[in-house]
């Protein structure tokens, strides 16, 4: 069993940039579809929000697909119209595998207590 103040474990310089750069993107898209899930939970979306939704998860799962988590992660059907609460389920499941990946991979120093990612 791994210990969770191991260093050894590393990502890439590209991952943390994409993860930044997607991670507000995601936290975004979460909270807009918590609020249409609380109004209309069985609305279903168009074939456009869709796509929109998949366009970023596709991009999340270019930087968790060596993860654990993505085997639990899937994009939504296009064919078959999802409703909010559908989407809300599937992107509470990226965002917590985004948060497993910032927990593994950025670590504080507890000598200088200073934060930083572990790039390989």
């Amino acid at each position: 069993m791994r210990d969770p103040e191991d260093n050894e474990d590393t990502t890439t310089a590209e991952r943390v940039a994409q993860y930044q750069a997607l991670m507000p993107l995601l936290e975004a898209m979460f909270r807009e579809f918590r609020e249409l899930a609380k109004k209309k939970p069985d609305g279903a979306l168009n074939k456009r929000k869709v796509a929109m939704v998949n366009r970023l998860l596709k991009d999340v799962l270019a930087i968790v697909e060596d993860e654990p988590s993505r085997l639990y992660l899937d994009l939504l059907e296009e064919d078959d119209l999802p409703q909010n609460s559908d989407v809300l389920l599937i992107l509470s499941q990226f965002d917590a595998a985004m948060k497993a990946f910032h927990s593994r991979y950025y670590r504080t120093d507890p000598t200088t207590f200073e934060s930083q990612w572990n790039i390989e």
